[in-house]
């Protein structure tokens, strides 16, 4: 793409224009929590009404609703699922408030006998009988619990909730131990909302990405090549190029250079970065001839440390931005891929600035300007959430709470400086910094985060990362990370779904289908392809001999933003008929249409 013809007014962006005001409304979502959580207390207890023999685990509220695990003595299926939904209905109007008991541990056992999950917990729990635990009862049914029920049962809407399907979990997530039988649920406040939600999970089905990758021949997984490892096609590699070239060209106007590092690293490095201790067990290990360790690079930043150490920087050389679109692996397990939004390879646009502490707040605010322009054609409405440490867990990350401390209160105050509202979520910063994530909401009102911005201060400790600052000592630089799609892939699956594979023009693999009416018009159409791709207009002839009415119907299905017919009256008056979609745009000459194509483009219109 040519960066001078990139129209300025694209640029003048209003960040009110695309940044959400945070919703969030704790109360509502503390009560649908609470009530998420006593369903699963529900479901429990009608499965134990159905299958008295069941060993019930843990039964948490999670996102939309919640789940139980079980160990059944036989196994169950969806099938089930109708007879279960039933009996908690059933059970529900006998049920009202929960009431709090507190046992030791041999009288908490007593209570499960039998049971090794529970009393697994229970252990853990009073820390080997120290201390009690806490149970809840509503109705006949009591169970270990730390609490967060709703107030009565009788809150509860009967219509209000379903059960959706069964999965297999392994206990405690660990594949080590046995596998258990989960059961899912949805739960909202109202029928209403449940019936929203279910009519957008159909919804999401009809966008699923994986399905309408395949349709439009975007990328395909081969069992040859192995899960997790997607191949391009032609079209998919031309979604992927023009969204990294957009990148590129909003990361150019700011300095950065480009740098490329290879696939595979000695052991070494990660275990100086400090990746090999939180990661080893998730990375694809290569033992060379000379029995060498490397490593399938999971992660770039320690490549772009090793090119900045290449020299000793003055201070007037910083900041240094380095960008690197590249491919990195991770071993992940076969149960969790799905499709391109978890996977064994995923392309990163990673970029790293070094700079000094004095530059940190500068630097990032061009990084957050590229991700608003970035987003802006995209339609997705952002929302800001700063990503902190967990302080009770410090064992999780690198460096000390002074720190952090001090890296998290730079975030916070560039943060507020931007008034824009934010929302703050302890235990979500990466290993070695806080973070600013960029939440996207799609047309089916989901989040997804997307863009990232890290502080990083424990790198360039690690590292020993310094410049020569103006009285010619050595002094510690900063390191930022910054992804502005996070990976090219998993930015596809929610921009395929939230567009439903409808590309803008600007991004479309094919940008117009040729269709003439009869083979009488076969030499016209070639002349006029020909003529679109000297203008780098992405163009399909469908000469076959078909009716204009298939041809259409496959234009459609390919879901191709412009169609030209060309029939009889075209080729004489050396016009075109163009449709957009299923709208008739009416008979314009080859220059009209270009004009109005490029111009799209080039504003990047969705």
């Amino acid at each position: 793409m040519n960066p001078k013809a990139f129209p300025q007014n694209f640029l003048r962006l209003s960040f009110g224009d695309l940044f959400l005001k945070d919703s969030t409304m704790p109360e509502k979502e503390e009560k649908l929590h609470n009530i998420r959580h006593s369903l699963a207390h529900l479901l429990a207890a009608a499965v134990l009404e159905l299958y008295p023999d069941t060993k019930r685990t843990i039964g948490p509220a999670i996102e939309n609703g919640f789940y139980f695990d079980f160990e059944f003595s036989r196994p169950i299926s969806d099938a089930d699922l109708p007879k279960i939904e039933k009996k908690m209905r059933q059970i529900l109007p006998d049920w009202d408030r929960f009431s709090r008991h507190e046992l030791d541990a041999a009288a908490a056992k007593k209570e499960y006998t039998g049971n090794e999950f529970k009393h697994e917990l229970i252990d853990e729990f009073t820390e080997n009988g120290k201390k009690k635990v806490t149970f809840y009862k509503s109705g006949n049914y009591w169970d270990l619990c730390r609490g967060g029920h709703v107030d009565s049962m009788r809150q509860i809407s009967p219509d209000s909730f379903t059960l959706t399907h069964t999965a297999g979990a392994y206990w405690r997530g660990n594949e080590k131990n046995k596998m258990l039988t989960r059961i899912y649920g949805l739960a909202f406040e109202t029928k209403k909302e449940l019936g929203e939600y279910l009519a957008m999970l159909e919804e999401a089905k009809k966008r699923d990405h994986k399905k309408l990758g395949r349709d439009l021949d975007l990328f395909v997984f081969s069992d040859l090549v192995g899960p997790g490892l997607p191949l391009w096609t032609p079209k998919g590699t031309i979604l992927r190029n023009t969204l990294d070239d957009f990148v590129w060209e909003l990361r150019h106007a700011h300095g950065y250079q480009k740098v490329e590092i290879p696939h595979i690293t000695k052991k070494e490095l990660y275990e100086k970065s400090g990746h090999w201790d939180k990661f080893k067990d998730e990375l694809f290990n290569i033992k060379t001839r000379e029995g060498h360790i490397f490593a399938m690079k999971p992660m770039n930043c320690p490549h772009h440390i090793e090119i900045y150490r290449r020299k000793m920087w003055s201070y007037r050389e910083l900041p240094q931005r380095y960008a690197n679109t590249t491919v990195c692996y991770r071993d992940e397990q076969t149960g969790e891929l799905s499709g391109f939004s978890r996977l064994r390879a995923f392309t990163q646009d990673d970029a790293h600035v070094f700079c000094r502490e004095s530059q940190i707040e500068t630097e990032l605010l061009k990084v957050w300007d590229i991700v608003t322009k970035f987003y802006k054609p995209f339609g997705l409405k952002l929302r800001l959430r700063l990503s902190l440490f967990d302080p009770k867990a410090l064992e999780k990350y690198l460096g000390d709470k002074l720190l952090w401390k001090k890296a998290e209160d730079i975030m916070r105050k560039i943060a507020k400086n931007k008034k824009l509202p934010f929302f703050e979520a302890p235990g979500e910063a990466a290993f070695y910094g806080p973070k600013l994530d960029f939440m996207a909401k799609d047309s089916l009102g989901r989040e997804w985060q997307v863009a990232t911005i890290q502080l990083d201060m424990n790198m360039p400790e690690r590292f020993d990362l310094t410049c020569i600052n103006e009285q010619g000592q050595p002094e510690r630089i900063y390191m930022l990370h910054a992804a502005i799609m996070g990976s090219i892939e998993r930015f596809l699956a929610v921009i395929i779904e939230h567009l439903a594979g409808a590309f803008p023009v600007w991004l479309a693999p094919v940008q117009v289908a040729v269709l003439p009416i009869t083979d009488k018009q076969n030499k016209y159409a070639k002349d006029l392809v020909k003529q679109l791709v000297e203008q780098n207009i992405r163009v399909e002839l469908d000469d076959r001999n078909e009716s204009i009415g298939k041809k259409i119907r496959e234009a459609s299905r390919q879901k191709i933003p412009y169609m030209l017919i060309l029939g009889e009256k075209e080729m004489k008056a050396k016009k075109v008929a163009v449709r957009k979609g299923d709208k008739d745009l009416g008979s314009q000459t080859i220059k009209k249409f270009l004009e109005k194509i490029e111009t799209e483009i080039a504003k990047k219109t969705l």
